[in-house]
Formats: C-alpha cells, sequence, structure tokens
C-alpha cells in the first residue's frame, strides 16, 4: 500500500499531540521538504521523496527515542504500507551498508537490523534523506555545521571520523547526480 506525504504529515500531526519533545517531527518536516526539492531537480518523484523524509524517524513518536530504528519500521508495516516505507526507518541512520557508520556511537546489537543494512541496496530516495537527515535540525544546515551539532548532543566516538568520512562521499555522489553543490538549492544554509 502506498503511502503519501499528506498522510504522512498527518501522521506527523497525530504524533504530535502526545509528544513532549516535538525537535523531531520539525526536523522530518525540514527532511522531507529538503528530499523533495533534491528529487525535482533529479526528475524524481517529489511526493515519494517527501514522504519518505516526512516518516523516517517516526518511531521516536511511537515508542523510546534510542529505539526508534526498529519501532519505525515494526509500526509502518504492522499498518501495511509497502516496504519502502518501512525500510527508510532502518536506512536512514547508516551510511555505507554498514550499522556502525552512524552518528551518535556504536548501536547496541540488533542481528536482524545488521543484517538488513549490511544487505540492503539503497534506493536513491534513501540515499537522499540520508543525506537531508544530515542536512536538517529543523532548518537547512551545512552537513559540516550539523554533523558537529549532532556531536555536540551526542559526543565524539570511536565511529565519528569515520560517519563524518562516509557522509562527505555521500553529499559529493548526490552533488554529481545534480551536477551542481547541492547547497544551491537551500540559500537559507548561509545563514544559519
Amino acid at each position: 500500500m502506498k503511502l503519501t506525504s499528506i498522510e504522512a504529515l498527518e501522521m506527523l500531526e497525530e504524533c504530535e499531540k502526545e509528544a513532549t519533545d516535538i525537535g523531531w517531527i520539525k526536523h522530518s518536516i525540514c527532511v522531507g521538504n529538503s528530499a523533495g526539492k533534491i528529487a525535482e531537480k533529479l526528475n524524481l518523484d517529489v511526493d515519494k521523496a517527501k514522504t519518505l523524509g516526512y516518516i523516517h524517524d517516526i518511531g521516536k513518536g511511537v515508542g523510546p527515542f534510542f529505539e526508534h530504528v526498529m519501532n519505525g519500521f515494526n509500526y509502518i508495516k504492522s499498518l501495511g504500507f509497502d516496504e519502502e516505507y518501512a525500510n527508510i526507518c532502518l536506512t536512514h541512520s547508516y551510511l555505507n551498508n554498514d550499522v556502525n557508520c552512524t552518528a551518535g556511537g556504536i548501536p547496541r546489537d540488533i542481528p536482524f537490523r545488521t543484517e538488513f543494512i549490511k544487505n540492503h541496496e539503497y534506493t536513491i530516495y534513501e540515499k537522499i534523506i540520508n543525506l537531508c537527515d544530515l542536512m536538517c535540525k529543523n532548518v537547512n544546515m551545512t552537513l559540516e555545521k550539523r554533523l558537529v551539532e549532532i556531536m555536540i548532543r551526542r559526543g565524539v566516538h570511536e565511529n565519528t571520523v569515520y560517519h563524518i568520512k562516509e557522509a562527505q562521499k555521500l553529499k559529493k555522489e548526490i552533488d554529481d547526480m545534480l551536477g551542481f553543490n547541492v547547497y544551491e538549492l537551500f540559500p537559507d544554509v548561509l545563514y544559519n
């Protein structure tokens, strides 16, 4: 079953009613809107990119924050939506097909998640969401500024340098696909 950006925003509105912290909701909206802009320039399905961005962190609204990846995956699957919508909840936190390539330290071992990430072929939409997740707080930021913001909040860990290098490679990959620096789509990054 397909999910639309309007339905995804409605899901976020429902989560907001119960949320004690809506920062992740504002972040998710920024990710979705940013992904839509990139998708439009790449002649991809804009609504699909927005939808995936809006729901990537939905697990934060349906269970403990620290388990949001698995919570979101299981929640979206339980609603009967197509796998790509559940998959974004898993893939958005991990670069380079490696669960250790994430911000905030080495995650707790969940064999299903580790195997899924290791063997999953990331779609262009998943790569766009990965990048936007690392460029958005509640506004667009440069990748570098956002990574510093994450390090200030979560600390520096043994995988931090690895994650930063892979994030930079991902940005270059998207820049190359666009034929220009992705920041050109977000001139506000110069002012925040």
